[in-house]
């Protein structure tokens, strides 16, 4: 499993009951985590003492009780500052696991002694987009929705990376992909971060099983010809590692490097064990 243990503005606590308890910067947040199917005691002070509370509805969905949290706030990572606020869906705006994957290519581009290109598809609030733009690399960032791309720029304005080489873009994920191809682009690097489901600008709908390997696909006819990573990121139970390595392997075949796939995690510091975040597949040369 991979591990974001590199941070300080974020911990889970504690998890139990269907719920995480979560430390955001000085702020405590309890959130529902289908992962989370064992029973033990809450003895942690933050169970009776949170900010804010996501409850889960049993018809779907649900809504925040909110005790004692700002609207808006900042946690920071290394030289990365994210602004958090709580929306629909339980999510504050960031998923801090994911900086095991950061940290992983951010060496890789570090590392790679030339200009690296990254493509940053269902880009979101930006996350992986600053961790690349920081360690040296240019940028383009894809997301259909225009308040997430608004709210990656207040991150990297907040970062200190306003000037960096990052190209934002609102548009369907498979339709630039494509337009790109026509126009002749590559990039060095393609991360991606599907939603299991989703809808673009114009109502396209987005089904993760169906679509995934043929924008896989799609994607290998834009990196160059000794192309520097792909990383593919899954929250969808059913693409296990185990499948986002086959697909990774077959897709890009034609490519010499490696591919690995794993679990990724957070530590949980009450009792030193992993809750469990996810999965993803690294091409790496």
């Amino acid at each position: 499993m991979w591990i974001a243990n590199n941070w300080n503005d974020y911990e889970v606590i504690d998890c139990s009951e269907g719920e995480k308890l979560e430390r955001w910067g000085k702020y405590i947040l309890v959130r529902p985590d289908p992962q989370v199917i064992w029973d033990t005691p809450k003895t942690e002070k933050g169970w009776r003492k949170m900010n804010a509370h996501y409850h889960r509805s049993k018809k779907g969905g649900g809504e925040w009780e909110f005790f004692d949290l700002p609207e808006q706030w900042s946690i920071h990572y290394g030289s990365l500052t994210f602004w958090l606020k709580p929306f629909s869906f339980k999510h504050t705006g960031l998923f801090p696991e994911q900086a095991a994957n950061w940290d992983w290519f951010s060496e890789k581009i570090k590392k790679a002694g030339r200009p690296v290109k990254v493509l940053n598809l269902f880009a979101y609030t930006g996350g992986a987009t600053l961790a690349a733009a920081a360690a040296g690399a240019a940028v383009t960032h894809v997301d259909a929705s225009k308040g997430m791309v608004t709210w990656a720029k207040e991150n990297a304005t907040s970062s200190g990376l306003k000037d960096a080489p990052i190209r934002w873009i609102v548009d369907d994920c498979v339709k630039f992909v494509e337009r790109e191809i026509r126009r002749g682009n590559h990039y060095d690097a393609i991360i991606m971060d599907p939603p299991s489901y989703g809808r673009g600008p114009k109502g396209e709908i987005w089904k993760i099983e169906e679509a995934i390997y043929p924008l896989i696909k799609l994607c290998a006819k834009l990196l160059t010809e000794e192309p520097l990573f792909f990383l593919i990121n899954s929250y969808t139970t059913g693409l296990q590692p185990a499948v986002l390595h086959y697909m990774l392997s077959t897709a890009l075949k034609k490519y010499r490097g490696t591919v690995c796939a794993e679990e990724i995690g957070l530590p949980v510091s009450s009792n030193g064990l992993v809750l469990p975040c996810g999965a993803s597949g690294r091409f790496e040369a």
